[in-house]
């Protein structure tokens, strides 16, 4: 039997500067804080080896801090780190991976050849390290030829998509979905998407181990895997590591709709652990303009409790009723800019729709800013 935890992306060093000022400084710190929360998690599960599946760092060049409080928290840990470059923080960042392994202790592997390693009797690693960000061939090719001593467990570890996952997707490089098949692995530790995502009983996507966006959402997550023997299927247990709680719900609303108590039905009970929540709630449907600055006003009051909160209106449209428009202004120049703005919004004055929507959007900024006035 053999165990380890299995981990991939932390992207240290990452900036999240389309997040506003504010939010990055405590997102940055969790993201280094995650390296003791892995060992806390391995060593309450009497494991001693980490495999990181590539993308440690977030570029091939962070900052000297970065780095070597990196290794300073990693050689604290009295655990054994076998890591592979992944696309982000790839072999040709010579210096990178020169400094930090002169910075870290002989507990902290930087696995840079194709090659197989012992990493424990009878356990052997058979890594693909990336050597550019874009190497153009399946890493994994050579994993199948690759003789191991009989009876030892085969375990890959690799970086990059077995399916197009969008965002600079390398189709020339993809991984076969049944590489543990075609190799003999007893498992494949997978690395480059940030969700948790099993492919197959061997093949598994650990997802980032601290959450850094929406699109995948919840804790950022590690996977304690226990391979029982060869050609037994592995257990693998999701193990919650992450501080920030990522979520983007989707609010679905219509004329009549309490706004307030449709907004306040999404929020979590406990308004203690907002604090370390990021959520941006997706409005979709219809309203009256007064429903909106309804919601607007909801969300304003909502967003202090949270580290990160927005309302996302893209996909919310407006109904205009005449008496809407009374609300702004019975008559005068503000009144005929209000009447403009819904012909433009309603597509009576031949906009693009993309421009409908920003005359849409114009006009219900109008609508608040007179509503607080």
């Amino acid at each position: 039997m053999f165990r380890f935890l299995h981990v991939s992306d932390l992207h240290l060093g990452k900036a999240f500067g389309s997040l506003p000022e504010e939010v990055r400084g405590r997102l940055v710190e969790a993201r280094h804080e995650v390296i003791s929360r892995i060992a806390d998690a391995a060593r309450a599960r009497a494991i001693d080896h980490v495999l990181v599946a590539g993308d440690l760092f977030d570029t091939i060049g962070p900052s000297d801090a970065v780095r070597r409080q990196a290794a300073a928290a990693m050689n604290a840990t009295g655990l054994q780190w076998w890591i592979i470059p992944g696309n982000h923080d790839s072999l040709a960042g010579e210096e990178l991976w020169r400094r930090f392994d002169a910075e870290s202790s002989p507990d902290v592997h930087v696995l840079r050849e194709p090659a197989p390693v012992e990493i424990a009797p009878g356990v052997v690693l058979l890594p693909a390290p990336l050597p550019r960000q874009f190497p153009g061939i399946d890493l994994t090719a050579w994993m199948p030829g690759c003789a191991t001593p009989e009876g030892a467990l085969r375990i890959g570890l690799a970086h990059g998509g077995v399916t197009d996952f969008g965002e600079d997707f390398d189709a020339s490089a993809m991984i076969p979905p049944d590489r543990d098949r075609s190799a003999g692995l007893d498992y494949l530790a997978l690395g480059d998407w940030h969700g948790r995502r099993q492919i197959g009983p061997r093949v598994h996507y650990s997802g980032t181990p601290e959450q850094d966006r929406f699109r995948h959402g919840g804790r950022g997550l590690a996977l304690a895997v226990t391979i029982p023997a060869r050609e037994t299927p592995p257990e693998v247990e999701e193990v919650e590591t992450g501080r920030f709680h990522w979520s983007e719900p989707t609010l679905s609303l219509s004329p009549g709709q309490d706004v307030a108590a449709a907004l306040a039905g999404l929020m979590p009970a406990d308004r203690l652990a907002r604090r370390d929540m990021l959520m941006r709630v997706r409005a979709e449907g219809w309203l009256r303009l007064p429903e909106r600055g309804a919601l607007s006003a909801a969300a304003r009051d909502i967003a202090p409790d949270f580290h990160f909160f927005a309302l996302d209106e893209s996909r919310l449209r407006t109904e205009y009723g005449a008496e809407d428009l009374d609300l702004i202004a019975p008559s005068g120049a503000l009144r005929q800019a209000a009447e403009i703005l819904q012909d433009e919004a309603l597509g009576n004055a031949g906009l693009s729709e993309d421009n409908q929507r920003v005359a849409e959007a114009a006009l219900n900024r109008l609508w608040s800013l007179v509503r607080e006035e």
